[in-house]
């Protein structure tokens, strides 16, 4: 870093000071906190993209949204070049970054780290950051912090994609950088036109039965409605009602994780929606779950991030049956690797029926960054977690498989090409780079009409165990380490045999302890047969985790 980069980056970090006495960390959610204590953060993350850009030579991206939080939250995070999340490596210096307690601080940690990387300042390469915000009224400024973050460094240009849900933000940097078109128009039609293909595909005779056709979705009062009630009027063959769409205040009684949790209704919802398919978006529409409201009650039926993965395998395990049948397709050297990914979180009725299917289920740590990296290993990797968020990917040797076989006019078997091309639609509809409510409620939708189910015969291929989630305060959670993707407890000595004791006093009983990532506090899920057995476990183990851990209230 010359003087006069080093002058520029002095004079434009002075106007961004760090808020007093805040310290933050970055995680699957970038960096979150309330709205007022972010302005330099979101600068400084400006700075990372930049030099991540020059890097990788690609374009990467910048979300401002705090997604399922409250109103008055916001944050950032980064888009890699796959569309994915910011490497793990780099946190580090993301934090380092948003940290630093001045500018000259600031400006040495980035000099030192240029250097590190051997990032070239002055090379011919021009950087390149996409930025994008959801609806929230802060935004507006943090997106200004952003670009002056972006433009501190020589050569480097910010791209404003304007209000954006965080997973179109994220295929827009994956289509970028694979050469292709970019934009809001192209990741409409691209949707439109697969889900549209996937339709026209359906086996004559399936229809869903036993069950209103439209499709109410609540949009969380953010991004996620808006963009939808501009989909749908590219949307052949589903009928679309949207509530909750900028009218009331974001995330307020509303939106996935209020639907997931809470189990109620969202706002704008009630008896006259009883036996209607229902779904609901989070705040930035990386979330799906689907929802039959309950007669004479608020209460509903959760179909959820397993049971959505549920549908899926099911799904691609019948295209993959006939695809993979001897006969004029040359059948690959290995049958078609199809992987289910899934953490110990999951519910243990939607593993066992997934078992059942015959399909490979895998359980990883906690976090879809370790769930999106094994689902990659696959030649069709499916992930999701039960609050909604997941996706499909498909592996480029795999997809170049599956034009080989659609375009082979030699073929007598016009079946197996129109499976071919099914899941080629499927490809392009599911969004690879990241979880996405909106492509991901258009598969669904495909799906159930090509199977000809309705939403209740969906939400009856397994019965959830009753589980309960509780937190212990510790006074060390890193004093618990675990491995087998956090379902065994290494250390403290015994405490894993003391669990497995109580464990088996219940039928169908699971459990498992984990360290919480941000706060020290130890987190246990319990499964049983009932919910009074499940409540029983985890209150068990909790108390073991009090004794071998030492708890800050004793």
């Amino acid at each position: 870093m010359n003087d006069k980069q080093r002058s520029i980056l002095l004079d434009i970090s002075s106007r961004f000071s760090p808020p007093q006495g805040v310290k933050l960390s970055y995680g699957t959610s970038g960096f979150r906190a309330d709205a007022s204590l972010l302005e330099s953060t979101v600068y400084r993350v400006g700075l990372l993209a930049a030099l991540r850009s020059l890097k990788t030579r690609a374009v990467i991206g910048l979300m401002i949204t705090a997604s399922h939080n409250k109103i008055s939250d916001n944050g950032i995070k980064v888009a890699d070049p796959s569309g994915g999340m910011l490497t793990q490596d780099w946190e580090p210096f993301a934090e380092s970054l948003a940290n630093a307690p001045d500018s000259y601080t600031l400006v040495e940690i980035l000099d030192d780290f240029v250097k590190k990387e051997k990032i070239a300042l002055d090379g011919e390469w021009a950087a390149e950051v996409f930025l994008g915000r959801d609806t929230r009224p802060s935004g507006v400024s943090l997106l200004e912090a952003a670009k002056q973050g972006v433009a501190s460094i020589v050569k480097a240009n910010a791209k404003d994609m304007g209000v954006l849900t965080t997973p179109q933000l994220h295929w827009m940097v994956r289509a970028r950088n694979k050469g292709l078109e970019a934009s809001e128009h192209n990741y409409f039609d691209q949707l439109s036109s697969s889900f549209r293909c996937l339709l026209e595909l359906i086996p004559q005779g399936s229809r869903i039965v036993g069950t209103n056709d439209k499709l109410i979705v609540d949009g969380a009062d953010g991004i996620g409605g808006e963009k939808l009630e501009s989909l749908k009027g590219l949307l052949n063959g589903l009928c679309v009602e949207v509530r909750n769409s900028g009218n009331g205040v974001l995330n307020e009684g509303v939106g996935a994780d209020y639907v997931q949790k809470e189990k109620v209704v969202p706002r704008g919802f009630g008896p006259a929606d009883v036996g209607i398919r229902c779904a609901s978006f989070d705040g930035d529409a990386d979330r799906l779950v689907y929802f039959l409201v309950q007669p004479n009650s608020n209460k509903i039926e959760l179909v959820d991030g397993d049971k959505i993965m549920a549908l899926f395998a099911l799904f691609l395990e019948e295209q993959l049956s006939i695809l993979n049948k001897s006969g004029d397709v040359t059948v690959r050297p290995n049958q078609t690797r199809l992987g289910i990914v899934q953490t110990a979180y999951a519910n243990g009725a939607s593993t066992s029926y997934l078992k059942q299917l015959g399909l490979e289920v895998v359980f990883t740590p906690t976090g879809v960054k370790h769930l999106h990296e094994k689902a990659a290993e696959y030649d069709i990797g499916i992930y999701f977690e039960a609050n909604g968020h997941g996706t499909v990917l498909f592996s480029e040797a795999y997809l170049c498989y599956l034009e080989d076989i659609s375009s082979n006019l030699s073929l007598t078997s016009t079946e197996k090409q129109k499976v071919a091309s099914r899941l080629l639609a499927v490809s392009k509809l599911i969004n690879q780079a990241v979880g996405d409510a909106l492509s991901g409620l258009l598969l669904v939708e495909a799906i159930l009409q090509h199977l000809g189910w309705s939403i209740q015969r969906w939400n009856e291929l397994y019965h959830d165990l009753p589980s309960r989630q509780l937190k212990v305060k510790v006074l060390d959670r890193a004093a618990v380490v675990t491995a087998n993707a956090e379902t065994v407890v290494v250390k403290p000595s015994g405490i894993q045999e003391a669990i497995n004791a109580e464990i088996a006093k219940y039928h169908k009983g699971r459990c498992f302890i984990r360290p919480s990532g941000t706060e020290d506090v130890v987190r246990v899920y319990a499964e049983a047969s009932t919910q009074e057995a499940a409540d029983g476990l985890a209150y068990s183990v909790a108390k073991l985790a009090d004794q071998f851990l030492g708890s800050t209230n004793s």
